[in-house]
């Protein structure tokens, strides 16, 4: 057995970010009332990244509705950009003010923030003053960090000492290309930082470092269970007296005691559960399911699980089979077959089919095969796309088509209102502040994942007629920063249900999109649902969910497995080159330099060998679904 000794930083685990960050807000907001009524001032020192939004949300509730006051609230942020302006909408100062310092009563004269504008000559010195200020504040009471990739806490990259103080610091590659969205690409994002330094942050006299989601599940194992090294800063956190890392479930995902938490206690047993440990189990030993023994679960800290069955192999054959019944050539069920061991129904056939597509490709990359096989085995298929896309589409992409009119004007015999808008569009694009598109711009590179989108589901035998771009509103901000979620979004969604009457619905169930924009419409997708729970169509319809790009379900998770053929993946993978914009060179790709569709094939190809692996049946690939139980 494992000893909890292995976790060297005390964690909070929660549901969501949302009751998570609520929490932290309460701890932050008490400590601002308690030393208000001491007649003393609260230091805190403040953190950027989408990590924080959530706890600057409620603290400017708290302060609204709960009369929470920051006027003895004096504040030191983590570090800026250099060079960057105040004003830029990427600087740390912007987002400050967007998110709390312009909602609150806070006096600006008592806000620190590393100058993204200083000469050369003049950073030194005003780092020492940096620390000196924090100084003469009194020190920081509470610290929020969040947690980059490479273990950087600030901006202390892999190689910062622990006795490091304020200084400017060389961004980390891995840094920059996780910034390069914000940005608009990698080449965008400055090369340098201000940061406070892992000494600096170390005095702070309490430390709460946030995270979440399944991409920062690696990087807090590493830090949580690692020993301590300057190659993940992080782990510095380890030697403070008063830290705590508050994850929501995904975050925390792969630490041992959550993702093997048999070999820490008595755990309460259910079927996912069983199967989890089963797999591991089975690639630990590199063994298939039926060969495994009683010594095995023995001697890996499973007997507790043996001793619910009445023997081992019992336990081998019940894991095999439920395993096995995963696995379905008919994702829409299987007309005039016995479906009592089938993931879906038999009937009705054909069915009615939603399939929901946050971006206009996340269909064909995350389910083109699935999606194929829907409409070939003859359901009424429809996929809506939820947003535009426009922001994943470079500038030159758009001049390439520009080019393309103006240089067939003569022969097309264009009219002169449209030569016009033509060199407008030029003009738009040759004059850009910033880094948001013009609303001409940003609707034609919306045209263009449009068009995209349309040539892929022809090419899998789906009809002009049956795909529908909702153009969601949230996501028309022109940046990577979306609008908040409105009734207009919601009421898209509706409108199509009630139009379709789906059996059927499929939605991107990857909620740690580097994005956010599947979790946003994800969420969407649920609201709608709720509005609509009580028509007669719904009490008949399973809502499927994938996974994009980024990750796979684990095996203990999924509910229906759909095996594909070498020709289906060469179906998947030509419909995904429809999409011209997203291939060769992407616009953000994130922690993976691979294309998408070579991302989408490894996937599918290793869960392809990992059921293998268990016994069960070979095949080239396979897309993985999980269903969605409505309480």
């Amino acid at each position: 057995m494992i000893n909890n000794i292995i976790e060297k930083i005390p964690i909070s685990i929660y549901e969501d970010v949302l009751s998570a960050s609520k929490l932290v807000a309460k701890e932050i907001a008490d400590l601002i009332r308690r030393r208000t009524a001491e007649n003393k001032k609260t230091v805190l020192g403040l953190a950027t990244g989408s990590s924080p939004v959530k706890v600057y949300d409620e603290l400017v509730r708290l302060h609204k509705e709960e009369n929470l006051s920051f006027k003895n609230v004096i504040t030191f942020n983590l570090d800026e950009y250099y060079p960057i302006a105040p004003d830029n909408p990427e600087s740390y100062m912007y987002f400050m003010r967007e998110h709390l310092f312009d909602h609150v009563d806070i006096d600006m004269k008592n806000v620190h923030i590393p100058c993204g504008t200083l000469k050369e000559n003049q950073i030194n010195d005003f780092c020492n003053q940096y620390e000196i200020d924090i100084e003469d504040a009194g020190g920081i009471d509470v610290q929020i960090l969040g947690i980059g990739r490479t273990g950087h806490i600030g901006f202390n990259e892999p190689g910062s000492q622990i006795f490091s103080k304020t200084r400017k610091i060389t961004l980390n590659i891995i840094t920059k290309t996780d910034a390069a969205p914000a940005f608009n690409g990698v080449e965008n994002v400055p090369t340098d930082a201000i940061t406070m330094g892992i000494g600096t942050i170390l005095k702070a006299r309490r430390i709460i470092l946030l995270a979440w989601g399944d991409n920062k599940s690696d990087i807090i194992k590493q830090t949580v269970e690692g020993e301590i090294s300057d190659f993940v800063p992080a782990t510095f956190l380890q030697r403070h007296p008063n830290v705590n890392f508050v994850l929501d479930k995904a975050a925390a995902s792969k630490l041992s005691r959550v993702n093997y938490p048999w070999l820490f206690e008595e755990c309460k047993w259910n079927s996912r559960l069983i199967r989890k440990a089963v797999v591991w189990l089975c690639m630990k030993l590199d063994k298939p399911i039926l060969k495994l023994t009683d010594r095995d679960y023995i001697d890996h800290g499973m007997s507790e699980l043996l001793s619910m069955f009445n023997s081992y192999y019992d336990l081998n054959i019940k894991m095999f089979n439920e395993l096995q019944h995963t696995i379905t050539g008919w994702p829409g069920g299987k007309p005039n077959a016995d479906d009592s061991q089938r993931p879906e129904r038999a009937v009705p056939y054909p069915k009615k089919v939603i399939v929901f597509s946050p971006h206009p490709d996340d269909d064909v990359i995350s389910m083109g095969g699935t999606l194929a096989r829907l409409v070939k085995q003859g359901h009424d298929v429809h996929v809506a796309y939820q947003t535009s896309g426009n922001i994943a589409v470079f500038d030159d992409d758009l001049l390439k088509y520009i080019d393309f009119i103006s240089n067939a004007s003569a022969k097309l015999n264009i009219s002169d209102d449209t030569k016009s808008i033509v060199k407008n569009i030029l003009a738009d694009i040759n004059n850009k502040t910033g880094q948001k598109d013009s609303k001409n711009v940003a609707y034609l590179k919306g045209m263009i994942r449009k068009s995209e989108a349309t040539s892929a589901c022809r090419f899998i035998g789906l009809p002009d007629n049956k795909v529908h771009f909702l153009q969601m509103p949230f996501y028309e901000s022109g940046s990577e920063k979306k609008n908040d979620l409105s009734d207009a979004d919601i009421k898209l969604i509706v409108n199509l249900l009630c139009e379709v009457k789906p059996h059927q619905i499929y939605a991107a169930g990857d909620l740690s999109d580097p994005h956010g924009t599947h979790k946003i419409c994800f969420d969407a997708i649920l609201k709608a649902l709720d509005m609509v729970k009580n028509e007669e169509w719904f009490k008949d319809c399973y809502l499927w969910m994938y996974r994009g790009a980024w990750q796979e379900w684990e095996l203990c998770e999924v509910d229906m497995a759909v095996p594909l053929s070498p020709d289906e993946v060469t179906v998947k993978r030509k419909a995904i080159f429809k999409h011209q914009t997203q291939k060769d060179v992407m616009p953000f790709p994130g922690s993976d330099s691979r294309e998408f569709w070579q991302r989408a094939e490894e996937r599918n190809h290793a869960t392809a060998i990992l059921y293998d692996k268990i016994g069960l049946a070979e095949y080239q690939a396979i897309e993985l679904f999980v269903r969605y139980r409505f309480e």
